[in-house]
């Protein structure tokens, strides 16, 4: 499945009320170079974790309603949605194993059934 472009008119439909039990979305502008890096690692982990999670990206410039809804002031920000609520975020230049990690406390969660 391929990672979602969302905007500010769909977001609400698309993340907030998504039957999804887990989405990561990447918050992020075409001149962020840290944005650039990391994208193809979150295209990695979605194939890794494909019909596990929702991948989802929304260029902050293009959407700033919903950039400033969720505070994101600096990017890269990566934010995991579970059941249509903030989880775990991520905020910067980081590694695979830290987004992973990120994808598997949300799936460990999910299981286990706590909240």
């Amino acid at each position: 499945m391929p990672i979602k472009d969302i905007r500010d008119e769909n977001f609400e439909e698309e993340i907030l009320k998504a039957r999804s039990a887990l989405t990561l979305v990447d918050f992020w502008a075409t001149w962020c170079a840290p944005c650039k890096a990391i994208m193809p690692l979150i295209e990695e982990l979605s194939q890794k974790y494909e019909g596990k999670v929702s991948f989802a990206k929304i260029n902050v410039e293009d959407n700033p309603k919903t950039s400033s809804q969720f505070k994101v002031f600096s990017i890269p920000n990566l934010i995991l949605f579970k059941g249509g609520k903030v989880f775990a975020q991520l905020v910067g230049r980081t590694s695979r194993k830290n987004i992973e990690s990120l994808i598997l406390s949300g799936l460990s969660e999910a299981r286990t059934g706590h909240s």
